[in-house]
């Protein structure tokens, strides 16, 4: 197959999306949920993204408005409604118009009455400090 006829910066991966889909490692970079397309369609192949609630391991998977995408990421699950395909990876701003996130807000901490108290975590400098002078007579 040659590629005499096609200019130099038309590869396929930089051609626009076609009638609105878009391949779903690419819309992942775009949007701004992976820093790397590699990293993107390491996500998708390791099954860590589901389309639709349906779990998808093909990176090159179209994507279209309204697919409500579900992302396991290392800290947290990402709910997302695709609104656009992406044109490219810009800045932050330009890469949130391209879904609306459907994630759950996170149940507020339980505290134990000091507001800066994590159950079960490590505790900061300040909490350190104030255990030492309980500690100490």
């Amino acid at each position: 197959m040659s590629h005499k006829g096609r200019d130099r910066d038309e590869t396929p991966s930089t051609l626009p999306a076609v009638a609105g889909r878009q391949r779903l490692d690419k819309w992942l970079w775009f949007a701004r949920v992976v820093k790397t397309r590699t990293l993107a369609a390491k996500l998708v192949a390791d099954g860590h993204v589901r389309v639709n609630a349906q779990r998808v391991t093909a990176p090159a998977k179209s994507v279209t408005n309204g697919d409500v995408l579900t992302i396991a990421l290392e800290r947290r699950v990402l709910i997302l409604r695709v609104t656009a395909p992406g044109e490219r990876r810009g800045p932050y701003e330009e890469a949130r118009l391209l879904y609306e996130d459907l994630t759950p807000p996170e149940p507020a901490a339980a505290t134990g009455g000091d507001a800066g108290y994590t159950p079960g975590g490590r505790p900061t400098k300040r909490e350190r400090r104030a255990l030492a002078r309980w500690l100490d007579p």
